[in-house]
């Protein structure tokens, strides 16, 4: 859902299409790891430094990039994100590469049983999604969002109405990724031993799902679309205690073919998701009389 919240603030809202979630997510992964694994810091510092460094990367891309045209961009950011997988692959010394990076230290710990523990931790991740929730609606409701949504129908008319188009798009892209890192950290340090395969392009396909399936521009939207997408994912990993004549990899296709389905039917009734953008009407709109 976090993850889902960045990209529906960066697509959804502005109309950047990035395909390199999977890379932001990791680098949040392995920097809130290393430093609090390996520099000695408290996790939750770590956690929210990982969340920065992600959003300082964002910043870095988007600036090289920002000006390219749309279908240059979604191909730069993929490979981004498919650089960041592979650095963490090959460089062993700062990674661990394959083996994993494992992480020792647990964030808000303070004694508690593993089950205890994992209420407490599901706990701290929803209410991280409720404030991005409300970060992300006063965005999208601000005269900002509007600015953010006259780009993502077209970015010259904005332009030509004095509007700083790659101001805007910068900074969406940076507080996106920030919420990208954010995800990655918590994620990390709830497993505690991430490896690259763990980042693959496959997690981006996921995250677009879960807004599209939700509906674009839709926060709360794409909160439920990230809800069924998970669901089927986590869920249909039981159907091997109900079909037997299914082997393990068969079933790992038939989760990706579910998905598949779902989004097709949604794009054929639904095409702008289960709950649609809600339509701001301008004040100098006519009404009939």
């Amino acid at each position: 859902m976090i993850l889902a919240q960045g990209l529906n603030l960066q697509w959804g809202i502005t109309g950047m299409v990035n395909f390199g979630v999977a890379g932001f997510y990791a680098i949040g992964a392995y920097t809130g790891g290393i430093l609090s694994t390996r520099v000695g810091l408290p996790p939750e510092l770590a956690i929210v430094l990982a969340a920065a460094g992600a959003g300082v990367v964002g910043l870095i891309v988007s600036l090289l990039t920002m000006r390219l045209r749309e279908d240059y961009f979604a191909i730069v950011t993929l490979g981004f994100g498919e650089i960041v997988r592979l650095l963490a692959l090959n460089e062993d010394w700062l990674t661990e590469g394959p083996r994993g990076l494992k992480i020792s230290v647990r964030p808000f710990d303070f004694g508690l049983t593993n089950a205890s523990y994992a209420l407490v931790y599901l706990g701290a991740v929803a209410f991280t999604i409720l404030i991005i929730y409300v970060i992300c609606e006063r965005i999208r409701s601000s005269p900002y969002g509007r600015v953010l949504r006259a780009i993502r129908e077209d970015d010259v008319v904005a332009s030509v109405l004095g509007k700083n188009i790659v101001r805007f798009r910068v900074q969406v892209f940076a507080i996106g990724s920030i919420f990208m890192g954010l995800a990655g950290a918590l994620f990390a340090h709830y497993v505690q031993n991430i490896s690259p395969d763990t980042f693959m392009p496959m997690i981006a396909i996921f995250i677009w799902m879960s807004v599209i399936v939700g509906g674009y521009g839709n926060n709360r939207g794409l909160l439920l679309g990230a809800g069924i997408v998970m669901v089927i994912l986590e869920g249909s990993r039981f159907l091997g205690d109900f079909v037997s004549f299914v082997n393990s990899q068969q079933l790992a296709s038939i989760r990706i073919i579910l998905i598949g389905c779902i989004l097709m039917v949604v794009l054929r009734f639904k095409p702008r998701g289960l709950i649609p953008e809600p339509k701001f009407s301008s004040p100098f709109e006519r009404t009939p009389d």
